[in-house]
């Protein structure tokens, strides 16, 4: 159970990476000047998808 629930959580946090990837994105090419609200979550959906932490 507890690979699956691990699996899951993987796959969640990935997907919340890309998500604020492509917000990171759009508000660095649209409003450059806030383009690091969304870095702190994707930065760190990144190192629990890398389990890292």
């Amino acid at each position: 159970m507890e690979t699956t629930t691990s699996k899951r959580s993987k796959a969640t946090d990935w997907l919340l990476f890309l998500v604020f990837a492509v917000i990171f994105l759009a508000m660095i090419v649209y409003v450059d000047e806030w383009f690091w609200v969304p870095m702190p979550f994707m930065l760190t959906y990144l190192v629990k998808a890398l389990d890292v932490m």
